[in-house]
């Protein structure tokens, strides 16, 4: 069953589809479907805020109890292993994505934060890997992103 995102604003629907296809292209380990739909999500307005929604949902998922430093190592880990497919990987890019995810990430405090286009490279791998942890479909989280991303808009 494929997720239409119909309902959405053109600027969620075209983040929705961006992350479906290069999570999709992740997950089928697929270099050639890749790089074209990274490209879509790096010039997505705002993707990186929602895909770090789906990875804080998926890490809270899949470790109930919390996180503690063996955890993100491990999962860290797991998804440079994952993504061996894909050569341009940079474990400190998956590192900041999970520090982001859970809100302990300062980009001031980084002598070299990742740049947008460098998100949009790796957070896919990692939504794709802890999606594959999670045993669970992309449509859920991200529809879950967006309520999150909506009700913070709506508060502030």
């Amino acid at each position: 069953m494929t997720t239409t995102w119909r309902h959405l604003p053109a600027s969620a629907r075209e983040i929705a589809e961006a992350a479906t296809e290069s999570v999709a292209a992740a997950s089928d380990r697929d270099a050639a479907a890749y790089g074209p739909a990274v490209q879509r999500l790096a010039a997505a307005d705002r993707a990186g805020l929602v895909l770090g929604g789906v990875v804080r949902l998926l890490l809270e998922e899949t470790h109930p109890d919390g996180l503690d430093g063996d955890d993100v190592r491990q999962v860290l880990e797991r998804c440079v292993r994952a993504a061996d497919w894909c050569p341009d990987v940079d474990p400190h890019v998956l590192l900041v994505l999970l520090a982001g995810a859970l809100g302990v990430y300062d980009p001031g405090d980084d002598d070299s934060p990742p740049d947008p286009a460098a998100v949009a490279r790796h957070a896919p791998l990692l939504v794709a890997d802890l999606l594959a942890a999670a045993g669970r479909p992309l449509s859920g989280y991200l529809s879950a992103a967006f309520a999150e991303v909506a009700r913070t808009e709506l508060h502030d």
